[in-house]
């Protein structure tokens, strides 16, 4: 009688284990993959049969059941990964030291390839962008680093695509160049060198300026010499300009007529009486090449693009008067034979 409770509760406590065994037998069986990753299903630790992938070792997002014992699951992310390569000293094709880092981005296009083929998809991509970088540097000049990093950009990421497509199913999406560090030697020549093509165009233009201001006042001298009373109201409001500030200068002006009189005693030409006539017709044309000049012509051209003033530049120089020459060998009181 004392047998059959005792085999009950042997039996009962058999299918307690059992129970809780195919409980967590299923729990574990049981995998949940996310929207971005794939499982990789090893069954007893092969992926493939033979040349070609066993059905059922890709697992696609959502929920999914494995044998507990003859299977792992190993899951694989398909989102893009943002890494930062180290900076990388190197020197240019030009001899210049500098220190360059960059960050890649890749994302796994075939899973099996990514866990079978390398061992750590992550760290490999860092070390052959360090290394590919190293390359880059080498085959580039500081001007191309500086200000074509776009070219160097594609140049990285077509060899590392290169790399790891094909055999890791790793795509590279982008590279970028994030900063280029110059020796502080070079930096200052670098600044030295800007500083200097400033102050060249700065006296370029200074010098532009003054040739041209010279031009207009040359033209307005011309004209001027032209009419007497122009000088003499220029004289006036040049009193005017002065004595307009309180100070103690104390101008004397000196009439035009005085000068032009000692002018004839030395023996200067007098005016031609038809300047008068065309005193508006020079100074239109005058203003007119002015004007056009000032608008064609950039702020950095060389002088020789600045246009003639008429009336100036296209008179002719005086010619050399020719003296005759006195015989030779004569003395005061001979006579020729």
């Amino acid at each position: 009688m004392r047998k059959g409770p005792e085999m009950e509760a042997l039996v009962v406590g058999f299918l307690l284990v059992f129970v809780m065994g195919a409980f967590i037998a299923l729990v574990s069986s049981v995998r949940v993959v996310q929207q971005y990753e794939q499982g990789i299903v090893f069954r007893f630790g092969r992926v493939q049969r033979g040349s070609e992938l066993r059905p059922g070792a890709v697992r696609s997002p959502g929920l999914t059941v494995i044998l507990p014992v003859a299977d792992r699951m190993q899951k694989v992310s398909r989102q893009t990964v943002t890494m930062g390569v180290p900076a990388q000293e190197g020197i240019t094709q030009d001899n210049v030291s500098v220190r360059v880092d960059a960050v890649v981005y890749f994302r796994v296009i075939d899973p099996v390839k990514a866990i079978v083929n390398v061992q750590n998809y992550g760290y490999a991509v860092s070390q052959v962008a360090q290394t590919s970088l190293r390359s880059v540097i080498g085959q580039a000049d500081m001007q191309e680093l500086l200000g074509e990093r776009e070219k160097i950009n594609l140049r990285l990421r077509k060899i590392i695509d290169e790399i790891t497509e094909g055999p890791w199913g790793v795509l590279i999406e982008r590279v970028e160049i994030k900063d280029v560090s110059l020796p502080e030697g070079m930096k200052r020549s670098m600044a030295r060198q800007a500083e200097a093509e400033r102050e060249r165009r700065a006296r370029i233009i200074t010098a532009d300026g003054e040739f041209q201001a010279s031009k207009r006042l040359a033209a307005a001298a011309e004209i001027m010499s032209q009419d007497p009373a122009a000088l003499q109201l220029r004289l006036l409001q040049t009193v005017v300009e002065v004595s307009a500030e309180k100070n103690s200068t104390l101008v004397m002006p000196l009439p035009v007529e005085v000068l032009r009189f000692f002018d004839r005693v030395a023996g200067g030409a007098p005016a031609q009486s038809g300047a008068k006539a065309g005193l508006a017709e020079r100074l239109a044309k005058a203003e007119e090449e002015l004007a056009k000049a000032a608008e064609a012509a950039p702020a950095l051209d060389p002088v020789e693009d600045v246009p003639p003033v008429v009336g100036l530049d296209d008179r002719k120089p005086r010619q050399p008067v020719e003296r005759p020459e006195e015989p030779r060998g004569l003395t005061g009181g001979e006579e020729p034979r």
